[in-house]
């Protein structure tokens, strides 16, 4: 998988949940996959860094399912979704020497999961009449796809 593609994909993933971008990009860093030191995004990499990403994406997990929780698409959400994309896409870029082609495209791949997702997700919903099973498979489709992308750096 060419690096580039990687840093889309993970947008992508940013759009479906946000905090499971970052946390993929974390890890990938850690276990030497995103080549970091030197740059501003060596700390992805470092200590605690992959373990705080995937607490954040945990309870996101969790609070995707609660009533109370937001649309994706309202403008607060949505750049959240575009920022986690562009966060994840510099890692992949900068383990590079190419942050700001890694920023751009996990930006757009951003955009589209956020709306590729809701929409998806929204047909999922009406076909099973609950959100819930639709929620769960965005989940997985979510997680897995980020552990697809990054066995694909090795």
């Amino acid at each position: 998988m060419t690096f580039y593609f990687a840093a889309l994909l993970l947008g992508v993933i940013a759009g479906l949940r946000s905090m499971t971008a970052p946390a993929a990009a974390s890890w990938a860093a850690a276990m030497g996959l995103l080549h970091l030191a030197g740059t501003p995004m060596a700390f992805m990499g470092l200590g605690l860094t992959p373990w705080i990403f995937t607490l954040l994406a945990a309870a996101e997990l969790v609070t995707d399912k609660l009533p109370a929780t937001p649309s994706r698409k309202i403008p607060v959400s949505f750049a959240a979704r575009v920022g986690a994309g562009g966060l994840a896409g510099w890692a992949v870029g900068a383990s590079l020497g190419a942050p700001l082609p890694g920023v751009a495209l996990g930006a757009v791949g951003a955009v589209m999961g956020t709306l590729g997702g809701a929409w998806a997700r929204a047909r999922l919903a009406a076909a099973f009449r609950r959100d819930l099973p639709a929620a769960l498979l965005e989940d997985l489709v979510a997680v897995g796809g980020a552990a697809l992308v990054v066995g694909g750096l090795l």
